[in-house]
């Protein structure tokens, strides 16, 4: 299973919690005793609430409650101290909590990378970060909630769109500072951002400690190496409201096809001969196509200048050793330029099986085909074959029915 996070509005503790449980609503309940089990006063209120903005419809995760008193327990905190909690308190109080070992393991992680870059913005270790807007229970519960998710879904993969940078400034217990904040652009660093025009702050600090936990890479969905079936999505809904966008964070829930897609780059070489006898022609293709960085020649007919007959001979060859196939082209061939780019290719994963038939060795190469697997047998194994074409042709069906049938065993 792969998840892919869209950040159409951006990225949130509260935004990426609301997403997956809007796609898994089957873990709302785990992840809420969770969040219990790390000690959320039972006077908090701690769910999802369904939400929609005239455009899409999907979740809000909200938390919710009187203010914090010192007779509170678990990892509750008075008052006086809520604004300013020491990252050490904080992971001591994690660890001592009834949670299962990776949620545990999770929550922590996202914590001390938070307190990392905070730390580092502010020229002090880490054990001595105090949270501040981090250190309400709103913002623990996005992260032990987040925690318990991804460990729920240990199995799948991730990826992440561009991120919606944002600009202006934002107002924390430090000040004015600029977005991204100085400790979000640390985890961010490495991400693709993208500027769409819209002001305020789009990636909080919990939801790029989140993106940097999980280590998601940032291709899309569409150029993914393998093609997948879509299962389901989810959209997390942030608070604030954005002018003609939806500020929402959505999950493309994606499951492994059985058809592998193999993309790859590859050397396209092109050029025209005009004066050399096609013998000659045909043996220096034929060397060329014996080059080990090679992987196909193609000759065409083509009229070039005053109406002369030409070769037009393109090459596919890898990109690793393009100098010794540049000198192969111009020692084999009377060609005084080359012309020559880098592309990408896609081809179906295949392999090659050989089979009995009638007392006879053939090779058959299998694709991996959409809808149903193909087979191709070797024309080459087929050229003793006595008889004329209609032999040929049954020795082929019944090689190429026998490696599927192989093949589907």
């Amino acid at each position: 299973m792969h998840l892919h996070l869209d950040a159409i509005g951006g990225v949130a503790g509260d935004m990426f919690v609301a997403a997956l449980l809007d796609a898994f609503p089957e873990l709302r309940e785990g992840m809420l005793r969770a969040i219990r089990a790390a000690g959320l006063p039972e006077d908090i209120s701690c769910d999802t609430v369904e939400h929609g903005d005239e455009v899409l419809r999907g979740l809000r995760f909200v938390v919710e409650g009187p203010a914090y008193r010192p007779q509170d327990r678990g990892l509750a905190l008075p008052e006086e101290r809520h604004r300013h909690t020491p990252f050490h308190e904080l992971r001591t109080r994690l660890e001592l909590a009834e949670l299962a070992a990776g949620v545990k393991r999770r929550a922590i992680d996202i914590f001390s990378l938070l307190a990392g870059v905070e730390g580092q913005v502010h020229g002090v270790p880490a054990e001595a970060v105090s949270f501040h807007e981090l250190g309400g229970w709103d913002s623990i519960a996005d992260m032990v909630g987040a925690a318990f998710l991804i460990d729920a879904l240990s199995s799948a993969t991730w990826s992440v769109s561009a991120l919606p940078q944002g600009s202006g400034r934002v107002k924390t217990d430090h000040g004015w500072l600029p977005v991204p904040t100085p400790a979000t652009a640390l985890l961010l660093q490495g991400f693709e951002l993208l500027d769409d025009g819209l002001p305020g702050e789009r990636v909080t600090p919990t939801g790029a400690a989140i993106l940097r936990h999980l280590g998601v890479g940032q291709k899309n969905a569409a150029q993914q190496n393998r093609a997948r079936r879509l299962l389901r999505t989810g959209s997390g809904f942030g608070t604030r409201v954005l002018p003609g966008l939806s500020n929402v964070l959505r999950v493309l829930v994606l499951e492994e096809s059985a058809v592998r897609l193999d993309s790859q780059r590859v050397a396209e070489i092109a050029f025209e001969v005009d004066d050399q006898t096609a013998e000659d022609l045909a043996i220096a293709l034929d060397r060329l196509r014996a080059h080990p960085s090679v992987r196909d020649v193609l000759q065409m007919p083509v009229f070039g200048k005053k109406g002369r007959v030409s070769a037009h001979i393109r090459i596919l060859a890898t990109p690793e050793d393009l100098d010794s196939v540049f000198a192969a082209c111009f020692s084999e061939t009377a060609t005084l330029g080359l012309r020559w780019q880098l592309v990408q290719r896609r081809t179906l994963a295949r392999k090659q099986a050989t089979v009995e038939v009638g007392g006879r060795s053939v090779r058959v190469k299998v694709a991996e085909r959409p809808g149903a697997p193909t087979a191709k047998a070797e024309s080459d194994d087929l050229l003793s074959v006595k008889g004329g074409r209609s032999e040929r042709d049954g020795m082929r069906r019944a090689a190429e029915h026998a490696s599927l049938s192989k093949e589907n065993k």
